[in-house]
């Protein structure tokens, strides 16, 4: 059966609260990673609008950003060495260009970026990964010449893989506007027929479709990654998008379903968002400590 091997890592956050942690605290919450088997990890985002990760001068000059106080990067970097796990890097997301149709400029900034760590972090032990954070849900023609553009810029760089973790355009979300599996089927074709070659992973979202429909889209997805060349993960959501308030920890055993499913379903990995904050027994919810145990239980740990 598969289990989880790897987590995002959400610290600049789009609707989840920080966690206020400095080094100590995330040294043991890597250690709770490990303990379960968890040996990759994803910078989410690098940077976002006006917050970064690290001092990047490439952000000071391009955008502006706030002060760093922590370079966070050289900090997960230093966890992922000592716990023997493969770290991959998480671009910059401008909260604007790219949703405005300028993907010009987000490109760009994300080529210097990236530059810019390389040149700090490239040589470290850890490092194993670009993430592009740029989620789409269907076909979009400015994400396209994001992932085109820098794939090859990246590819420059080193031999890393590049992993995307798109969404579906499901009911949970979307309600009236959500899409039909047919209808997704076809988009994704058009995606991957459009960067095959330029990606290496597909981790698709795994939260926003009925639970009794998720088996037919994990087969759809790995289907579609097999056909264009891609390794198909699944991007296993650990909190519960059924509940009135944003976001809970997951119900256990929708959890155990959802990873049921994707073994059966013959996705090569399953990775989750995101573990710090819901599958952690160091999370400030409660309900995450008891959630690690259930799952260390049902692994036999």
């Amino acid at each position: 059966m598969l289990h989880i091997t790897g987590t995002f890592i959400d610290e600049i956050t789009h609707d989840i609260p920080a966690q206020n942690w400095g080094a100590k605290e995330w040294a043991r919450d890597f250690d709770a990673m490990q303990a379960i088997g968890i040996d990759t990890v994803i910078l989410i985002r690098a940077g976002y609008k006006h917050q970064a990760t690290f001092a990047s001068e490439v952000l000071s000059d391009r955008v502006g950003i706030l002060p760093v106080y922590t370079d966070l990067v050289d900090l997960f970097l230093t966890e992922a060495e000592r716990c023997n796990m493969r770290f991959f890097f998480g671009t910059y997301d401008s909260g604007h260009y790219w949703h405005s149709g300028q993907y010009r400029e987000e490109i760009e900034i994300n080529k210097a970026f990236c530059d810019e760590f390389y040149e700090r972090y490239g040589d470290r032990k850890a490092f194993g990964g670009w993430y592009f954070c740029h989620e789409i849900n269907t076909y979009d023609n400015n994400v396209m010449h994001v992932y085109e553009d820098l794939s090859r810029h990246l590819c420059g760089l080193c031999d890393v893989p590049i992993l995307i973790s798109p969404y579906i355009k499901g009911i949970k979300q979307f309600g009236t506007e959500a899409i039909s599996l047919e209808r997704h089927i076809q988009e994704w074709e058009s995606v991957f027929a459009r960067i095959e070659g330029l990606v290496d992973i597909v981790a698709f979202q795994d939260g926003n479709v009925p639970l009794a429909e998720l088996p037919h889209y994990l087969e759809a997805n790995c289907n579609l990654a097999r056909r264009y060349g891609l390794q198909s993960w699944s991007n296993v959501e650990s909190f519960d998008r059924d509940m009135p308030i944003k976001f809970p920890p997951i119900d256990f055993r929708k959890l155990r379903y959802k990873l049921e499913q994707g073994d059966r379903a013959g996705i090569n990995k399953l990775v989750t968002f995101e573990f710090s904050h819901f599958l952690s027994p160091n999370s400030a919810y409660p309900a995450a400590h008891q959630l690690y145990q259930r799952y260390r239980e049902w692994l036999q740990l």
